[in-house]
């Protein structure tokens, strides 16, 4: 009964979505024609059909919820026609019962300017902003210094830290941390089945990286969880920090990971200092 109720409210759902979306595209929009003055806005179904090469009948019998087979191919289709947004694609992926699209389809996520004045108001303490791949984004200043990320560059941040020395003379406990990523590197990935932009970084880091393979041959996965570490920095000295990663509201493919100094370390005091700012010391 649940399965059933469950299917009929997503159909509904599909209707409402389709019928919403296919409203808001003009003619114009499409490449079609002005013509004479519509009764309602946006496309016709018979239109949206045409355009997204498929049968009239076929398209209303989806637009109106009905249980029939649907491909990615013409649901991709339908999004053009639609000009729907990645969010929304996946969305009437899921309408449709089939399984959201991965991999290929992924568009690399842009800074705004509000994730940009998040992490520069985290000043003076580091943060960062990674992809879905942790492939790095943006940094404040204090990341910069801190812990040795490079403005502009797009570098993965679980590749940085096995193959880049110095993340190896960063971290005192670089052994325990070095596992603790390789874990949550797999729990990521597995949120994302299928996905090759995973299996690229990490085929490549079985053959660069002798303990990155060991640790992936464990097996292990854990969630991303507030983690501490200690740093040897080679200017400010003896660094502690809890670091926690926190998906960006809005935005599932952006993760920011805030760094924050252990209380009692002295480890603020220390970072101000190596930013050039008045401790009051």
């Amino acid at each position: 009964m649940t399965t059933t109720m469950d299917s009929t409210g997503r159909r509904e759902e599909l209707r409402a979505f389709l019928m919403a979306r296919r409203a808001q595209v003009t003619p114009e929009d499409a490449g079609i024609p002005g013509g004479s003055r519509r009764r309602t806005p946006g496309l016709r179904r018979e239109e949206v059909a045409l355009l997204a090469g498929v049968g009239v009948s076929w398209y209303q019998w989806l637009e109106q919820g009905r249980d029939i087979t649907v491909s990615p191919q013409v649901l991709d289709a339908v999004s053009r026609v639609l000009r729907l947004n990645e969010a929304e694609r996946r969305h009437l992926y899921v309408l449709a019962g089939l399984n959201p699209p991965l991999g290929s389809s992924w568009e690399r996520p842009q800074l705004t300017a509000g994730l940009e004045r998040l992490i520069e108001g985290w000043m003076p303490k580091p943060a960062h902003l990674v992809d879905r791949y942790w492939n790095l984004i943006a940094t404040n200043e204090a990341a910069r210094l801190v812990l040795g990320y490079r403005r502009g560059q797009n570098d993965n941040c679980v590749a940085s830290f096995f193959l880049d020395p110095m993340f190896h003379a960063l971290d005192r406990n670089w052994d325990a941390t070095a596992r603790i990523v390789a874990a949550q590197y797999r729990a990521a990935m597995s949120e994302h089945p299928g996905d090759t932009g995973f299996a690229e970084i990490v085929d490549d880091l079985l053959d660069r990286s002798r303990e990155f393979a060991e640790l992936w041959a464990l097996h292990e996965a854990m969630p991303a969880v507030t983690m501490t570490k200690v740093l040897d920095h080679p200017v400010a000295g003896e660094l502690h920090f809890e670091s926690t990663q926190l998906q960006v509201p809005g935005q599932s493919e952006l993760i920011m990971v805030f760094h924050n100094p252990v209380a009692g370390t002295g480890t603020a005091e220390r970072v101000e200092r190596l930013l050039g700012l008045d401790t009051g010391e």
